[in-house]
């Protein structure tokens, strides 16, 4: 049976890679984090009663927290970041030293560990700069310079963070004789993807009877992916020894649309018949985002599955659910 770390492992991907790998009935997940919503958090808590599952509770910016670690573990998914556009324009000095502290203490226990494959999760947001202004190609390969286009601009805090953890973890890698691989995130969505990104915020404006309905961005494009094919993705790099020291885009290619076919098509979902206004776009949102997978696609055979507006709907109804409920909302 595996053992397989899951750093971050309470988080939106976290989550559903933990319940997955539980589910394979192969592996022995130990899944760290701080809880900070879990009170009010019922999917994670019947994930966390599993026997397959062991918990170790501690903030990954502080080292002690690793020394409640051992190094034997098969695979670590180092997860564990700050994230979401709110947080980032709220809060970007503790973006930064939050995630910066996670990366650092990460590679350090894993200098001095013996486990032999790590996955780094990084983001598209490592290249919007390059895509912006630059005009690199969309759908957008792997091998694209990486860049931002305001380093004062929130926004890029988190871009930041991810661009030096995946210099950090290649070279890590190469000089302490462990093999890594990286992956973009590309708009991943799905239920429990917390409360301050855009699907589950414009189902709260509609489950407040807005009206007339903002649409901010209307022409801004993006190419939105479901958490299970994501959580899909990232399980065949880790386990596919010819994907080890590179990085891979993992997203959806087939469909790239726009934030005001996406709105509306929420709309529909939650019956509002009210009238909408085109809006200006967030600073640092890039126009266009689609990625390029073919990378995955030929080295393990990666393949999204899941249809946008069948992605959508269920994610609206658990969070038109959750609305509904008075369950409090934790971010």
């Amino acid at each position: 049976m595996k053992r397989v770390l899951l750093l971050g492992g309470a988080g939106f991907i976290g989550y559903h890679l933990g319940r997955h790998l539980v589910e394979r009935s192969d592996c022995r997940v130990t899944l760290v984090d701080n809880f900070f919503r879990s009170k009010q958090d019922e999917e994670l808590d019947t994930l966390l009663q599993s026997s397959a599952v062991d918990i170790v509770e501690g903030d990954l910016t502080e080292r002690s927290t690793f020394d409640q670690l051992d190094d034997e573990y098969d695979h670590v998914y180092a997860l564990a970041a700050v994230v979401g556009v709110g947080y980032t324009e709220d809060m970007p000095e503790e973006v930064w030293r939050i995630n910066t502290a996670i990366t650092l203490n990460t590679f350090e226990w894993l200098r001095e560990s013996s486990v032999s494959r790590v996955l780094f999760a990084s983001t598209s947001e490592t290249y919007a700069g390059t895509v912006e202004e630059f005009g690199a190609e969309i759908p957008t390969p792997e091998d694209v310079p990486l860049s931002i286009t305001d380093i004062t601009q929130p926004r890029f805090t988190y871009a930041v963070t991810k661009m030096l953890g995946e210099a950090g973890i290649a070279h890590y890698a190469q000089a302490y004789d462990f093999e890594q691989v990286t992956v973009r995130f590309h708009n991943v969505y799905g239920p429990r993807m917390g409360f301050k990104h855009v699907i589950p915020q414009v189902v709260e404006r509609f489950h407040e009877a807005e009206d007339p309905f903002t649409v901010y961005g209307y022409d801004q494009t993006r190419a939105f992916c479901h958490v299970d094919d994501a959580v899909r993705g990232v399980v065949q790099a880790m386990e596919t020894p010819e994907a080890a020291g590179r990085t891979y885009h993992i997203g959806d290619d087939r469909h790239e649309i726009t934030i005001e076919t996406l709105i509306r098509y929420i709309g529909d979902l939650m019956d509002f018949h009210g009238e909408y206004e085109q809006g200006p776009s967030h600073a640092g949102s890039v126009s266009r985002r689609c990625p390029d997978v073919d990378r995955a696609r030929e080295v393990f055979g990666y393949e999204p599955q899941v249809h946008w507006k069948e992605g959508v709907r269920e994610t609206v109804e658990w969070y038109a659910d959750y609305y509904r409920s008075g369950r409090e909302v934790f971010e």
